[in-house]
């Protein structure tokens, strides 16, 4: 991919929707030119609930990302989340026609391709393929590129989900007067952002806490091993805290984030926060460790789900680095030491900064920007992918075109030729063919004769 071409990733998520431009430096880090952001009011869970609300919110991120770098916005790729998304593993098998010559990329791209041809359930599709593990002839090959072999086998996560809500999310992005490059399931695009390479490779377990979803992706070997959602994100704190504190959404969103703490244990008794009433009403005081106590009980029980999701994926005993918190939610305070205690595993808090060139934009190093940054850093890959394998194409048929054209006339003559003496032989081989069975006919009916019936 040509260094400095423009990209911008699109986060549409449950409390907010984020546009980020960026491009690949020489340095092969991310430059951020501009970002927008603007509250969403037409997302719940991730998923798309009102097109009109959800369009209007991105055309001001868009409009704000625009301004701000100086880029005319047209295209856009898109994060997709939601308790609707499921995985799977496939096996994939193909076996070469041609096996002098060494694996190529495209053939591993047409294995992956075949993945997508699987049968679903009516009203889901493949949202993404990630090749795993990949074998030549029965055994493991870490780069089976430039190999020879007859049989190339891959192991796939499969990413699934609904087809409305994909269909939903493509609607808002034409609806906004934008094209889309490529659409990310969301956890897959944080970890880009957050985690290195000698963390994946260790096994690491991504937990990405949004306003209304928890997204996981857990990793080993440098590759994914399992990705999942959890339909409890920070929105559903704040309406806890609103029914235990009986005070509006708005003031309780503004304590949580002020005063809010994942331990009740770390606040004292005395410490307490005043809320004006309502159209003048008496003022209502809420302690610190009661308000604790409240996300503290919520934020055990999506760690006891991440818990569930560490064990389904059969990870328990390989995760090495742990986890890595994300997103707005891992803002919290003391969330660290509550997700150590919940499930044994060493764990820090993700920043998406460690791929990004020294910016003046400070706040895009706060967690909830994970999302639309890795949005940024896996469309890059995305795209350099795919230029490396059409440039593959290209070559590949300048090799095979020269060869053909070097055909004379005199050896299309000898080819006709020796393609009818073969025809010759062919028909002559069938007529010996049609007497000899004559023959065996004949035997038969002379055998079954009267004469030869006792």
């Amino acid at each position: 991919m040509s260094e400095g071409k423009i990209i911008v990733g699109l986060d549409i998520g449950t409390t907010k929707v984020a546009c980020i431009v960026g491009r690949k430096t020489d340095n092969g880090k991310i430059e951020i030119l501009g970002y927008g952001k603007t509250i969403s009011t037409g997302v719940r869970r991730g998923v798309v609930t009102n097109i009109f609300d959800t369009v209007e919110a991105i055309k001001t991120a868009v409009k704000q990302a625009s301004d701000q770098s100086g880029v005319e916005i047209n295209r856009v790729s898109v994060g997709i989340a939601g308790q609707h998304i499921k995985s799977l593993q496939h096996r994939g098998v193909l076996m070469r026609d041609n096996h002098e010559a060494v694996i190529s990329e495209e053939e591993l791209e047409r294995l992956r391709n075949d993945t997508f041809k699987i049968n679903m359930t009516p009203g889901e599709e493949i949202i993404d393929v990630i090749r795993q593990d990949t074998y030549v002839d029965g055994e493991l090959a870490t780069n089976p590129v430039g190999m020879l072999g007859n049989k190339i086998e891959a192991n796939f996560h499969v990413i699934i989900g609904q087809t409305s809500a994909a269909k939903n999310i493509i609607k808002c992005i034409q609806s906004a007067g934008l094209d889309m490059d490529y659409m990310i399931l969301e956890p897959i695009a944080s970890a880009q952002a957050v985690l290195d390479e000698e963390e994946k490779d260790a096994g690491v377990v991504l937990v990405d806490i949004g306003g209304g979803t928890t997204d996981i992706a857990i990793f080993k070997d440098k590759k994914i091993q399992h990705t999942a959602v959890i339909p409890f994100g920070g929105n559903i704190i704040t309406d806890d805290i609103c029914s235990g504190c009986s005070i509006i959404k708005h003031y309780a969103e503004e304590v949580k984030v002020k005063f809010g703490s994942a331990l009740a244990r770390e606040n004292r008794d005395d410490e307490v926060v005043s809320i004006p009433g309502i159209r003048g009403r008496e003022p209502k005081e809420i302690s610190f460790k009661n308000l604790a106590h409240i996300i503290q009980a919520r934020l055990e029980e999506i760690f006891e789900l991440v818990n569930y999701e560490i064990h389904k994926a059969k990870t328990e005993n390989q995760l090495i680095a742990g986890i890595v918190l994300t997103g707005g939610g891992a803002m919290m305070r003391h969330i660290q030491q509550l997700a150590e205690f919940k499930t044994g595993l060493e764990v820090r808090i993700g920043y998406p900064n460690e791929h990004l060139n020294q910016t003046q934009m400070k706040e895009l190093s706060s967690p909830m920007f994970s999302t639309g940054i890795g949005i940024v850093i896996e469309t890059i890959a995305r795209m350099e992918h795919d230029e490396n394998l059409q440039a593959t194409k290209s070559a590949l048929a300048y090799t095979i075109e020269p060869k053909q054209a070097e055909d004379t006339d005199a050896d299309i003559i000898e080819h006709d030729d020796a393609d009818d003496e073969k025809e010759e032989a062919n028909s002559k081989a069938r007529k010996k063919k049609g007497i000899d069975l004559k023959k065996i006919v004949t035997s038969f009916t002379e055998f079954f004769t009267p004469d030869n019936i006792e």
